[in-house]
């Protein structure tokens, strides 16, 4: 795949995390969370540089003990989003396209980044993009149970037919009527996965708008570019029964552990080099 345009992803790393801190620091399986999240952006095909935004110099100094590259950002940022402008800002040049790919994603398949790059350059009209995996039946129904008994985690999307979105939402969208019609596997549900690409002109104009209602009643802050008019095309992607977790206590790091036990590291022993390829879901437009 031959980039027409420089590609940065840029992993946004705080180290004040209020449930977890020195979260990017902590140990998984032998390797720093940090470290293992760069190493999976180093796998992309594609991609120009990869880049940790921080705010604290014990993160920038790990990073640069396994050969990466540590930005160092204002305290004061907000959240993970404009750290990464930030850090965006203070290249040399920059990057023609932008990927927030978050500290704590740690089992995030390469292959789900590289589909957002592929809808990237495929399309020049997109100006900013998010993947989506489509539920079956059982995750649907899990989703719904933790739903009724007050789970907030899980976010739901709808898109129309050129896959841009029309709502994401932390209630499960669309509504299933128990009488309508259903094939047992084909729902229209698809679980929303917290990784977005952008155009960088896209990226400046989406921190200089102010949160919307919708945004603030749902604390979605991809619903600011959709109050905003900007389209947000919505990427079909397929974990190939890989697990997703994201990680905010200590239980989480322990789980992570017993999923990698389980399933295997996702780029292999020998690092990214040997990282087997997998082909993406075709993409409509």
């Amino acid at each position: 795949m031959k980039a027409l345009e420089s590609i940065a992803i840029i992993i946004p790393a705080r180290y004040g995390s209020t449930r977890l801190s020195g979260k990017p620091l902590k140990m998984i399986a032998g390797r720093s969370m940090i470290e293992r999240v760069w190493s999976l952006a180093r796998a992309v095909p594609g991609v120009t540089a990869v880049h940790v935004a921080t705010d604290d110099e014990r993160i920038a100094e790990h990073v640069r003990t396994f050969g990466g590259s540590a930005l160092m950002t204002p305290v004061e940022c907000v959240d993970g989003t404009e750290r990464v402008l930030r850090a965006a800002q203070a290249l040399p040049a920059a990057p023609g396209i932008v990927i927030n790919l978050q500290g704590d994603a740690v089992l995030t398949p390469p292959w789900v980044i590289e589909a957002l790059v592929k809808e990237m350059l495929r399309d020049p009209l997109v100006e900013m993009a998010t993947p989506a995996v489509r539920m079956d039946r059982r995750s649907y129904e899990a989703l719904r149970r933790a739903k009724q008994d007050g789970e907030v985690g899980g976010t739901t999307v709808t898109f129309d037919r050129r896959r841009n979105a029309l709502y994401f939402s932390k209630s499960v969208i669309p509504f299933i009527r128990a009488d309508g019609e259903d094939d047992g596997a084909s729902l229209p549900v698809y679980r929303h996965v917290g990784l977005y690409a952008y155009r960088f002109a896209t990226l400046n104009r989406h921190l200089r708008l102010e949160p919307g209602p919708l945004e603030k009643a749902e604390k979605l802050e991809q619903l600011r570019a959709l109050e905003n008019g900007i389209p947000i095309r919505v990427v079909e992607v397929d974990y190939r029964g890989r697990t997703h977790w994201a990680v905010d206590s200590p239980e989480d790091l322990v789980k992570v552990e017993e999923i990698i036990r389980a399933e295997g590291e996702l780029l292999g022993a020998h690092g990214h080099e040997a990282l087997a390829r997998v082909s993406l879901l075709p993409q409509g437009s």
